[in-house]
């Protein structure tokens, strides 16, 4: 059967931009399998060779032009373990991630959060002529004498949250809104939740725009392959 967006599948065109669809507006993969008239396994296919082409596009992204760019990490996992606490929990999956004010994010699993973890992300992610926001966490010290000459920030400790255009709420709150859609699943395996984030990344970035037509264009562009 031909199929002009998937490689070697019995799936048909229609089902497939049904599944897409689903997709785009956040339907479960279970309730998809049901509408679809499809099996769990083959919708689990589909949409895990979906996420592979989000995440593939999400890092070859360019990186962002000179603007307002608010820098942080967030922890990922269980809500709580007994006698950790910090950045860097133990058992929990750490995020870096940069987002351009009125445009768009970009996240990266990193080991821990020292500079040496976070600078070379921020150097190929970030334009040196950016205004930079951050907390007063210690790794961000010293930016400065890396080029970023305007770096501001925001001091959580000393009970300060935002001061005018000085606050990281636009990536703290892209943290929140992933960890709560990331709750919906219930538990991500750790080996798939890297894909499930750069959707998180992906769909932030697209917001405003048809991400039913971005996905199809993607895949006319150049078709999956579940073989």
């Amino acid at each position: 059967m031909s199929n002009k967006y998937i490689f070697h599948s019995r799936i048909s065109e229609h089902d497939f931009r049904r599944i897409i669809r689903y997709f785009s507006v956040d339907i479960e993969a279970s309730k998809m399998a049901v509408l679809a008239g499809l099996s769990r396994n083959t919708i689990n296919r589909i949409i895990s060779a979906v996420r592979r082409r989000i995440a593939e596009c999400c890092e070859l992204d360019s990186p962002f032009k000179c603007g307002e760019v608010e820098l942080d990490e967030s922890c990922f996992g269980a809500r709580r373990v007994r006698g950790i606490r910090g950045r860097g929990a133990k058992g929990k999956t750490i995020v870096f991630g940069p987002i351009k004010r009125r445009d768009r994010v970009y996240t990266q699993i990193v080991k821990n959060c020292s500079v040496k973890e976070l600078l070379p992300i921020i150097q190929q992610k970030v334009d040196a002529e950016s205004i930079i926001y951050t907390d007063g966490f210690k790794s961000y010290d010293g930016l400065v004498n890396f080029g970023y000459r305007k770096h501001y920030r925001i001091h959580h400790g000393k009970n300060e949250f935002a001061a005018g255009r000085n606050h990281i709420n636009g990536i703290e709150n892209f943290w929140s809104m992933a960890k709560v859609r990331l709750s919906k699943f219930r538990g991500i395996h750790k080996s798939t939740f890297y894909l499930h984030l750069k959707e998180c990344e992906f769909r932030l970035n697209h917001h405003h725009e048809d991400l039913y037509q971005i996905l199809l264009k993607m895949f006319r562009k150049r078709p999956i392959n579940l073989s």
